[in-house]
């Protein structure tokens, strides 16, 4: 298999080949940093939006769109699956790299995560990579400068001129499809920080609807996560037993029962004084190969209905 970078960068390049078709904006910097604007400047697509969640997988997943309903409103929903599940959710897709500069703020995902390797959950997986090209997905209000791309550049050891910086709002038809596409990565990261061998989980598959996009970032921080901790729904396949499957779920039914939107406002946004089993899907299916099958947590649709204004 090819380093993830490397299989990101196929995707990058795709994108770039079809940006017009994709309704993306390129934007080379002064160091030829490559800027991918998939939905700040430009409002974002369904099918921008799916190949992005392929360049945040590092093409290790298959991302799709079907319709189902919401309440009495039918609504795209997005699926994601993968055999992969460490490799593709946790060391690429997951967002662990806080960007900051005196400028800019965002939240990076993707493949050049392994390049630093620093999170726990590299050292759990075993997993770190060299390679050529550093794929960064940025969830930010702005497109990255100058400066994002030589923070990039450092800590990853390429130069600038191979670092590729897709960006996206979280208000943008892309963010919400990417937003839905995140079900199993919260899943097998939950199972993960409760002590179950991510390398045990063989496949994942999952979906949730795609929320409708709100009028700014924290609106839509807020329904986008509605979007998966109520109508989010994934099936693991494992090759070992555990004692605490029933908590891979999100209690945010059962603790709050409520958009979230007003639960961040009680924390005044301040996401690390929320309980880390709010952030999870609404329900799952793990399957123990040759063994049980358990299932936990359930969808709330009449949240979603009122969060989505429907």
């Amino acid at each position: 298999m090819d380093s993830l970078n490397r299989m990101a960068t196929e995707l990058v390049d795709e994108a770039i080949d079809f940006a017009d078709e994709l309704t993306i904006d390129v934007h080379a910097l002064s160091g030829d940093a490559a800027v991918l604007d998939f939905g700040v400047e430009v409002p974002g697509a369904v099918e921008a939006g799916m190949l992005l969640a392929e360049i945040q997988t590092a093409g290790l997943a298959t991302v799709q769109t079907t319709m189902d309903s919401v309440g009495s409103a039918p609504l795209t929903h997005v699926e994601l699956s993968t055999d992969h599940p460490a490799l593709a959710l946790l060391c690429s897709q997951k967002g662990g790299w806080e960007v900051a500069t005196d400028d800019f703020e965002g939240l990076g995902s993707g493949p050049a995560r392994a390049l630093v390797g620093e999170e726990d959950v590299f050292q759990r997986i075993g997993y770190r990579e060299d390679a050529d090209f550093a794929v960064l997905a940025i969830e930010s209000d702005e497109l990255p400068d100058e400066a994002v791309a030589g923070q990039i550049a450092e800590r990853t050891g390429v130069p600038e001129t191979a670092v590729f910086m897709p960006t996206f709002a979280t208000a943008s038809v892309t963010g919400s499809v990417v937003a839905a596409a995140r079900a199993a990565e919260l899943a097998v990261y939950r199972l993960a920080e409760l002590g179950f061998d991510p390398t045990a989980v063989l496949s994942a598959n999952a979906r949730a609807p795609m929320a409708p996009v709100a009028g700014d970032e924290a609106a839509a921080m807020a329904r986008t996560t509605d979007a998966l901790a109520y109508g989010g729904e994934v099936h693991l396949t494992v090759d070992e037993t555990f004692d605490r499957f029933d908590e891979v779920a999100s209690v945010a039914g059962e603790e709050y029962g409520r958009p979230l939107e007003s639960v961040f406002d009680d924390a005044d946004w301040a996401f690390d004084d929320l309980p880390v089993e709010l952030f999870g899907p609404a329900t799952v299916t793990v399957d123990v190969v040759g063994g049980d099958t358990h299932v936990v947590g359930e969808t709330h649709e009449d949240v979603l209905v009122e969060s989505f204004g429907l």
